[in-house]
């Protein structure tokens, strides 16, 4: 293999370079050629060629239009994607894709599952010294990952958000609209239920972080703790154990279907008022 050539084996983001570089030269274009077509600079089709930029969906799909293509370059999309995510994350974006079920407590933000592009733009743009790329990518990652949802049969999902979560104006006024506009959309899903616990509870055992518990066929349930840096995925027994008890413990306290509804809708109005 020449030096400047691509092992396609070394990871997804070579082999989608390695491609690319495969069908363009196929149809006797020059990289430049390719360029001009997708309206993208020469610069950034040679580093995402040589694997060392990641492409956004926007440049997939502009690649598979212009150069005729049948999804050879769209199939690789979600190994691109996954590959977005930080690296401690890439083995629960795995468990969630095999999850029959997804039970997930949340005391300070919307599930990024439920998340719109808005407001997960708006969380991710908060970590310290992020650049907006780095955002875009993220975004990406996160926005590939909700269309478990759209599968033949998605996993049943179970989310119980702390009512703070809906006061919380992430975004500002018109992205917090659009998202609670959303979770009420979510909310019709036929796999999906969000139950609100109240601030009048006060206190309760969830208040220290959130998690995901993913429950798998035939295979241990594993759970996703968050953390202040990185968050932690665990299958040990007693952990997924504890994390359930602790699940159970705060949906008692959480209103019932439809009064969960109804605070959402009594939020929306505000925002649409601001």
């Amino acid at each position: 293999m020449a030096s400047n050539e691509l092992d396609p084996a070394s990871s997804p983001l070579a082999l989608f370079g390695a491609e690319l570089r495969r069908i363009r030269s196929a149809q006797n274009l020059t990289l430049e050629q390719l360029a001009e077509r997708i309206m993208f600079s020469p610069s950034l089709v040679g580093a995402i060629e040589r694997a060392t930029r990641r492409p956004g969906r926007d440049f997939v799909e502009r690649c598979e239009e212009e150069l005729g293509l049948s999804g050879e370059l769209i199939r690789l999309w979600p190994l691109i994607s996954k590959e977005s995510s930080p690296k401690w994350f890439r083995s629960w974006t795995r468990i969630e894709q095999e999850a029959r079920t997804l039970r997930t407590w949340e005391p300070l933000l919307v599930p990024g599952l439920l998340q719109t592009p808005g407001y997960a733009r708006a969380v991710l743009s908060g970590e310290p010294g992020v650049s907006m790329e780095r955002v875009e990518e993220m975004l990406e990652a996160r926005l590939q990952r909700q269309i478990l949802f759209q599968r033949q049969t998605p996993p049943m999902f179970q989310a119980l958000i702390d009512e703070s979560v809906l006061h919380r104006p992430i975004g500002g006024a018109e992205v917090m609209r659009q998202q609670l506009e959303h979770l009420l959309k979510q909310m019709a899903h036929p796999r999906i239920t969000i139950q609100v616990v109240p601030l009048a509870v006060g206190s309760t055992t969830g208040l220290l972080g959130g998690f995901v518990i993913a429950q798998l066929g035939g295979a241990h349930d594993a759970v996703y703790l968050e953390t202040a840096n990185n968050g932690q995925v665990t299958d040990r027994m007693d952990d997924v154990d504890a994390v359930s008890l602790r699940y159970d413990a705060i949906r008692a306290w959480a209103h019932p279907l439809h009064v969960s509804e109804n605070v959402i809708r009594e939020m929306l109005v505000k925002y649409e008022n601001r």
